[in-house]
């Protein structure tokens, strides 16, 4: 029987999206783009919605709770990655990894493979490579997806279709098409990142490969945080004017 190397593994070596100099190159440029667009515009809009009197409602203190959520959640896997192309190292030590997942897979043991084909310590392809029971663990991704990723996009999918009932009884063509207008921009950029989740965790096996999975997945860690502001807020009228007041360094006036 062939003997198993059952020593404890310290670091993960990240894969990322490619080896070729060149294309890290490009793949900081953009992502380091990204990630400045996303921090600059999420914290614009917490600070906006902190200097204005008018914007302190529920509404718009859950949009700053938004915001800074996806500053956290960007900033988690995006710094480590754009260190690997700077730096050409692509180690993450294990309790680095182990924060990336929240401490998920702490239970879990590593023993000979460390190569994660990924840009972050994401719990799909590190399940994949623990040597130790992952029955539990699969278990729990299950159970805390549905209760996390489907049943609220559900709820929201419920809430568009009372809000569409609603807004075909609004008498004016312009006043629906206006309507429409907001609702769509919002339902695509909600469909978006719940529909890449849920494509990643709860697809059949036999449709998943790293390369796929791992493109998959900048869309909900990297594409939607940067895509929020200019959905939420841009194209709302009062966070417009609040965030034109901040920078013009002067309270937006009180009406």
């Amino acid at each position: 029987m062939e003997e198993v190397n059952l020593t404890q593994i310290s670091e993960f070596l990240l894969l990322g999206f490619s080896e070729d100099p060149k294309q890290q190159q490009l793949l900081f440029v953009v992502f380091m783009s990204m990630y400045l667009v996303t921090g600059m515009g999420n914290l614009l809009i917490i600070l906006a919605i902190g200097m204005d009197a008018r914007l302190h409602t529920p509404m718009y203190f859950f949009l700053a709770n938004l915001a800074f959520v996806d500053i956290c959640f960007i900033s988690t896997t995006v710094p480590k990655m754009l260190a690997i192309h700077v730096s050409g190292r692509r180690g993450i030590p294990y309790a680095g990894c182990l924060t990336q997942t929240f401490f998920f897979i702490f239970r879990l043991s590593f023993c000979n493979h460390n190569r994660v084909p990924h840009f972050f310590c994401d719990l799909s392809p590190l399940l994949k490579l623990a040597c130790s029971d992952t029955f539990l663990n699969n278990v729990m991704v299950n159970t805390v997806g549905a209760l996390t990723l489907i049943m609220p996009f559900v709820g929201i999918l419920v809430s568009y279709t009372r809000i569409v009932a609603a807004v075909l009884r609004i008498p004016s063509a312009g006043g629906r098409r206006k309507a429409f207008s907001t609702c769509g921009s919002h339902l695509s950029v909600v469909t978006l990142y719940y529909g890449t989740f849920i494509g990643v965790y709860f697809s059949p096996t036999s449709s998943h490969t790293a390369q796929k999975d791992t493109a998959t997945s900048v869309i909900y860690t990297v594409v939607t945080p940067m895509l929020n502001p200019f959905i939420y807020s841009l194209r709302n009228s009062d966070m417009k004017g609040a965030l034109g007041a901040l920078v013009r360094r002067r309270p937006a006036s009180i009406r």
